[in-house]
């Protein structure tokens, strides 16, 4: 099992590795660059603009930035990596590699995915580029699988069909603390935000597969937390009991730069979820930017078995 063994231990690559493969991801996966060293595959930093300057996520830009920037209510947009940037790490990986699989966030999110496969048709199928809509935590988990298949010695295009073909087999709830960056971002209207701030209203949203979708509307974040942990129960209770019952769900927790609450929504899940392990990480600043400061997720996703 890839978690019990530790990030480090995930993959040491052989020089007689049948048809070697690199992993590509990005950043919204949550692995920082040192993970990425130590599992050997690479991470390329989502783009920012603050104020009109270009920040990278995870090189020029911490999470602990990101924040105090946002709370500022400085200008930020994201960005998606240029094609220049994606190109060349794909040139420099395939003088050493045969080929390159390549696990962007979801193209219900950004546009990046998109651009990725426009590009991979120029490397005469060298390059194979994954399109199972995940992101944070759930894209992290694909990664991971990734690697497991590459260890089982399956080839670059069946790495790239096992993950296609379990892209639905995730789920992520998530809740916020405020309504600001909806209305900021046209989702809801000035008059809805205004009401639900007076309420004490928490959106919980969702994703599964595509896009962020509204799932409920509750009174107050204790609610909203336990709205996610019945939704997740149901999850598992249903189209991902098979799943389950072999021993093949992960589960994860996501939070936007508030730790100490994030601990307590782990504790809160562990005892809804007793014996399993939960995986936790800051949530994409991509999502993060659209959302604010303050929420909480609840995620899980089916690992592969090679």
């Amino acid at each position: 099992d890839v978690e019990s063994r530790g990030l480090g231990d995930v993959y040491k690559r052989q020089d007689m590795n049948m048809g070697k493969i690199a992993i590509v991801t990005d950043s919204n996966s949550g692995i920082t660059q040192d993970q990425a060293r130590e599992l050997e595959i690479s991470v390329i930093p989502m783009p920012f603009y603050i104020n009109e300057k270009l920040y990278l996520e995870g090189i020029t830009l911490s999470q602990e930035e990101f924040y105090e920037r946002l709370k500022n209510d400085e200008a930020i947009s994201t960005s998606q990596p240029g094609p220049a940037d994606v190109c060349g790490l794909w040139n420099t990986l395939l003088e050493k590699y045969d080929e390159v699989v390549h696990i962007p966030m979801s193209s219900g999110l950004s546009a990046s995915c998109d651009t990725a496969m426009g590009l991979a048709q120029e490397y005469d199928g060298r390059v194979h580029v994954v399109d199972n809509q995940r992101i944070s935590v759930t894209q992290r988990q694909s990664v991971l699988d990734a690697l497991i298949l590459r260890d089982a010695g399956r080839n670059a295009t069946q790495i790239k069909q096992v993950l296609e073909e379990q892209k639905l087999d995730s789920s992520i709830y998530i809740t916020l603390e405020t309504l600001k960056y909806l209305k900021k971002g046209g989702r809801i209207t000035p008059a809805a935000a205004a009401i639900g701030t007076v309420l004490n209203l928490k959106p919980v949203l969702q994703i599964q597969g595509e896009k962020l979708d509204a799932f409920a509307k509750v009174r107050g974040k204790k609610q909203a937390r336990r709205t996610m942990l019945k939704a997740m129960k149901a999850d598992f209770e249903g189209r991902f009991a098979p799943f389950v019952q072999n021993g093949e769900m992960c589960l994860q927790a996501a939070y936007t730069g508030n730790p100490e609450e994030a601990e307590e929504w782990k504790q809160e899940m562990q005892e809804t979820f007793p014996g399993m392990e939960i995986h936790m990480d800051p949530l994409s600043l991509s999502v993060a930017c659209h959302i604010g400061y303050g929420s909480l997720a609840i995620a899980c996703s089916k690992k592969v078995t090679a």
